[in-house]
This record gives C-alpha cells, sequence and structure tokens, in this order.
C-alpha cells in the first residue's frame, strides 16, 4: 500500500534515521521520569517537560544518569537491529536469547538498575535452560516487543501486511508469544513501516490497528484487552482535547504500565494529539508518567518515520550523540537495505 503525500515527503533515508533517533529522543526524555506518577512529575518538572533532564538522585532506576542518556528501549532497540543486519533479515531466538543476556550483564556491570523486563527476563531464562523456543513466551504480556521492534519496522515493508506480522511473531516469539504483546509490536512496526512509506500520522495510525487485529490470533491466548479496539478508543477519546488534557486522560483512563494493552494505546493516543509536530509529541509522552519511556519511545519511533530525522531539533539529536555512543545514521542505512532485498 502507497500513501501518495500532499506535500513533499521527507526522504526514505530521512524517514529511517528519524525513526530511530525519534525513539531514541523520546526514550532519552522519559529516562528522568519512567517510573514516576504524573503528579510527581507535574510537581518536579512542570506540566510538560521542556527538554532532557538528569535523573534525580532519588529515581528507583536511573539514579546517577545525565540528561539525554538512553534506557533499556534504545539499546535493546538497537540489539534488534544489530541481529536482524546479522541475519539479513532473520532473527535466530536463541541467538537472541544470549545477545539479551550479555546485554543484561554489561548492564549490571556498569551499575544499571534498569535490566530485562519480567516477561523478557522469564523467556530467556527458560530458553536457556532447554525449553522449546514456541513455549517461552507465553506468558509474556508487557511492552518489551513493542518497545525493540521499530527496527523491523525500517527493514520490512508495508505492502504485505501478513508478511510483516509473519516478521514482527518471529522476532518477538521468544519473548512475548501472546496474542496482546505480538498485537502490540505488531501494531508499532506496522506504523513505523507505513511512516517509511510515506503515511502521515493518522494513516500510520490506520495501519497499526489493522495490523494489530492480524496479530491478536497469533501466539498463546491470555486474558486481556484487545489491542487495536483500544488504539481507536484512545486516539479518539484525546482528538478534541487539547495536549495537556489529552496527558491527563491517557494518564487517568488509558492507563501507562508496562501491560501492552495500556502503554501501546497510550503511544498512539499522545502521538495523535501532537500528529504535526514529533517533538511535543515525545515531549508529552515523556510527561505522562509509568512506562512514559517507552511511551514516548514508541511515539518518536512513529513520528519520525512519518515526518524525517529534521522533525526533531538539531540541538536535541546533537545532546543524544553526545551522551551517547549509537551510530543511528549507519544503522539505520543498514535497515533499509534489508528492506530493498524484502
Amino acid at each position: 500500500m502507497s500513501f501518495p503525500p500532499s506535500a513533499p515527503i521527507a526522504g526514505e533515508r530521512d524517514r529511517a534515521r528519524g525513526a530511530l533517533y525519534g525513539l531514541a529522543i523520546g526514550d532519552a526524555l522519559g529516562m528522568p521520569t519512567q517510573m514516576l506518577s504524573r503528579p510527581r512529575i507535574t510537581a518536579r518538572y512542570g506540566p510538560v517537560l521542556t527538554g532532557f533532564h538528569p535523573a534525580a538522585p532519588d529515581h528507583p532506576l536511573a539514579a546517577g544518569m545525565p540528561a539525554g542518556a538512553i534506557t533499556d528501549d534504545t539499546e535493546q532497540a538497537l540489539l534488534l537491529a544489530r541481529l536482524l543486519i546479522d541475519g539479513e533479515g532473520t532473527v535466530d531466538p536463541a541467538e537472541l536469547a544470549r545477545r539479551l543476556v550479555a546485554w543484561e550483564d554489561d548492564m549490571r556491570s556498569r551499575g544499571s538498575l534498569d535490566l530485562l523486563g519480567p516477561s523478557t527476563k522469564r523467556a530467556v531464562e527458560l530458553v536457556l535452560a532447554g525449553t522449546p523456543v514456541a513455549e517461552v513466551g507465553r506468558y509474556g504480556t508487557t511492552n518489551g516487543a513493542a518497545m525493540r521492534i521499530a527496527p523491523l519496522g525500517i527493514a520490512v515493508p508495508s505492502a504485505d501486511p501478513v508478511h510483516l506480522v509473519d516478521q514482527v511473531v518471529a522476532a518477538s516469539l521468544l519473548t512475548h508469544n501472546t496474542g496482546v504483546a505480538l498485537a502490540g509490536a505488531a501494531a508499532v512496526a506496522a506504523a513505523v513501516s507505513t511512516g517509511l512509506d510515506g503515511a502521515t500520522v493518522p494513516e500510520a495510525v490506520t495501519a497499526a490497528v489493522a495490523a494489530a487485529r492480524l496479530a491478536a490470533d497469533r501466539g498463546h491466548w491470555v486474558a486481556a484487552a484487545d489491542v487495536a479496539e483500544r488504539i481507536v478508543w484512545a486516539t479518539g477519546l484525546v482528538r478534541e482535547l487539547t495536549p495537556l488534557e489529552a496527558c491527563e486522560r491517557v494518564y487517568a483512563l488509558v492507563g501507562t504500565s508496562l501491560a501492552t494493552q495500556e502503554s501501546v494505546p497510550a503511544a498512539f493516543a499522545l502521538l495523535t494529539v501532537c500528529q504535526d509536530d514529533p517533538w511535543q509529541a515525545v515531549l508529552l509522552a515523556a510527561s505522562v508518567g509509568g512506562d512514559c519511556d517507552t511511551i514516548a519511545a514508541i511515539a518518536g519511533a512513529i513520528a519520525g518515520a512519518c515526518h524525517g530525522v529534521e522533525a526533531f531539533p538539531a540541538a536535541a539529536r546533537a545532546t543524544l550523540d553526545q551522551v551517547n555512543t549509537l551510530d543511528l545514521a549507519p544503522t539505520a542505512a543498514a535497515l533499509l537495505a534489508l528492506r530493498g532485498k524484502a
């Protein structure tokens, strides 16, 4: 499916870079606010963040991290990107498990408390103990698959939604082999992929809903709200609201926990209310509370894919590059090369 724009769009390379920079910028903005309540964020930083902040000394996960530092969201997304590149577009679940273990060991050696999430940690331990890959992710319902899937959206075209969902499932089943988690990951990947093809944010949301519906019956069933329907509901909920009103409504009603059926619709809702301004979208998402580094990373990846890297301030991109060692541009180029072979 193609999306002919009414105005010139950023080049594909700029949009691929935009997806990765948007993910990392959203993640870094949400680093000091992650797992804090909305009232606590408002009291400390104001109603909406205005830029990067260091983590407070009493932060439960990120204490001591400087302004602009990324978290596990970006690091695991880039881990998946490297796995896709090394595998020429395929993901070997056993190798993913090994790399996740090595990543966590490295994080722990650096004194970080931001380690593997509950679904991923359980699955990795099981597969390394010999449990069949198809079974280890059967209880993975959190947003770990959705938070790291954006690189696959760059690598896989959107023209064949079933193929895209198949690739999402292959990359995610190790840790999140449940309908709800796969639906959330498929929604994010489809939105990024259609963004690279020239979609507007509303068009990317439409593609996300369709992909989530395709993925909902994949993997193991768990009792959870339908991701596609919650994206439709959440984006409609905020459509007539101001960004600040939307932030409060999402926090109160949609939810901002690690649960896929909360955080993924929350990201799409906050992106929708700022659909023409990626920078404001990630600032708002990083201010919502709960798992807001993941929510902002997802919103940023989709916004960047739709608008291109130049939609984020040059100063923000420079800060990200100075504080972290990421190699986002060459990674985006390598993922695009995979897209050209698909």
